[in-house]
């Protein structure tokens, strides 16, 4: 009897396991998940790319026929990546988990894990971005044009570290770690073409690119862990970073204090020669972040550190990135004449401490910074306070009272401000 037990329960096992490989097949195409089959498919495939969309959302109908084009190729890959969407509009428990609050949201779960996918949108770029992320921890060159090769590959959203005579296993466990923010590798056999263009004279040398910024930097050792992760760590932003909601997230996760620069207008032709002025002041403070944005770009950030129509702009900062800051007395902006010699005064100061403390002002500062509200939680929110006091409203026993026409005028205003409120906020659900 006991054995009979033994093998129903193994069969009903079997039944199980294969019922699970088999309900999700690689055929090329976007699989449609919800709560119900959601944790099966991240845990039958090794990477899938999960589309958090909304249906009336014009960003993800314009991503749609992407990810359709991107599904084929990606499922044929050596280790394939799986496309999948979830409707987070309707599904809302898995939006919760997830934390989803935009549309679309895009995240890879490796391995059922998930990562926040900042990348390209188009087709082909999402294949050469996904086909790159999914590959080993530390890629091995071994030419020149393999590191060529790599580089182009990787794209320009994310640094990319070349160890250059380096074994692979001095940044293997960087690599792991990192995985999500930037490229590893390790070049075997390399020219003195190459060592000119990454401008290097010997080694072992780790060197972190970024392409989209046209920076690099060189780390010559000593290549023990902590030497080694702060190089990483301190390279994973470019030298002075512009200030918008994807590095505000980038930034919540590095605890150096940043010295904001605050401009006018980032695209006009002084704002520029400021900024690669901050440059030079970045890489001789590599224990600080240096950032700066624009009033005309970002006007709502910007006022958080009292710029009113009379400050006088450029500003400066020093931000610990949360809610407070400090100026730094006589240095509170910064004129056309020997920007560099300001710039200097600057650090210096705040690090001798002449500053004054201050905290940003604005009650929604934090939306800025942590994003832990977004929009559609918002409206959410705002909806189920009215829909709660509309019902104490309607069950609340009001005393007998003589009619009056101001009773009357003030029971059709207050019917009016709920029906308003209402379509108010049908209207407001339907922002990206």
């Amino acid at each position: 009897m006991r054995l009979i037990l033994l093998a129903l329960i193994i069969s009903l096992s079997l039944q199980q396991s294969l019922s699970s490989s088999t309900q999700f097949a690689i055929d090329g195409k976007v699989l449609e998940l919800d709560e119900s089959n959601f944790d099966a498919a991240i845990s039958t495939f090794d990477y899938v790319f999960v589309d958090f969309y909304a249906p009336w959302c014009g960003h993800c109908k314009r991503l749609s026929p992407e990810l359709d084009k991107a599904a084929p190729i990606l499922a044929g890959l050596k280790e394939p990546v799986v496309i999948a969407k979830v409707n987070a509009d309707k599904f809302s428990g898995l939006a919760n988990k997830y934390e989803i609050d935009g549309f679309p949201t895009l995240k890879i779960f490796m391995h059922g894990v998930p990562t926040d996918y900042r990348g390209p949108r188009k087709a082909d770029l999402l294949v050469q971005y996904l086909r790159k992320f999914v590959g080993p921890d530390v890629a091995v060159l071994n030419s020149d044009s393999a590191i060529s090769d790599f580089v182009e590959a990787a794209g320009t959203d994310f640094p990319i570290y070349v160890g250059f005579g380096l074994d692979e296993s001095v940044i293997s466990n960087l690599a792991i770690k990192y995985k999500k923010k930037a490229w590893f590798s390790v070049a075997k056999d390399f020219s003195e073409d190459i060592m000119m263009l990454y401008d290097f004279d010997k080694v072992p040398a780790l060197a972190s690119l970024h392409p989209s910024y046209s920076e690099q930097s060189i780390f010559y050792g000593p290549f023990e862990d902590q030497f080694l992760e702060d190089f990483v760590k301190q390279n994973l932003l470019p030298l002075v970073v512009p200030i918008d909601y994807e590095t505000l997230k980038l930034l919540k996760d590095d605890e150096r204090k940043i010295v904001l620069t605050i401009v006018e207008d980032v695209e006009d032709e002084k704002s520029k020669v400021l900024i690669k002025t901050l440059r030079a002041a970045a890489s001789a403070n590599r224990d600080l972040v240096f950032g700066y944005v624009g009033v005309k770009q970002w006007e709502d950030f910007a006022e958080t550190f009292e710029i009113y129509k009379e400050t006088k702009l450029p500003k400066m900062v020093v931000w610990d990135g949360n809610e407070d800051y400090s100026t730094v007395i006589g240095s509170e902006s910064v004129d056309e004449h020997d920007q560099g010699s300001q710039i200097t005064r600057f650090v210096e100061g705040y690090r001798e401490g002449s500053v004054i403390q201050k905290q940003v002002s604005g009650p929604s500062f934090m939306g800025f910074i942590r994003s832990l509200l977004g929009v559609r939680t918002l409206y959410i929110f705002v909806f189920v306070v009215a829909v709660i006091a509309f019902f104490i409203i309607i069950t609340k026993e009001e005393p007998l009272t003589v009619g009056t026409r101001d009773h009357a005028d003030r029971a059709s205003s207050s019917s009016t401000s709920q029906g308003e409120s209402k379509e108010a906020h049908r209207s407001g659900e339907k922002e990206d």
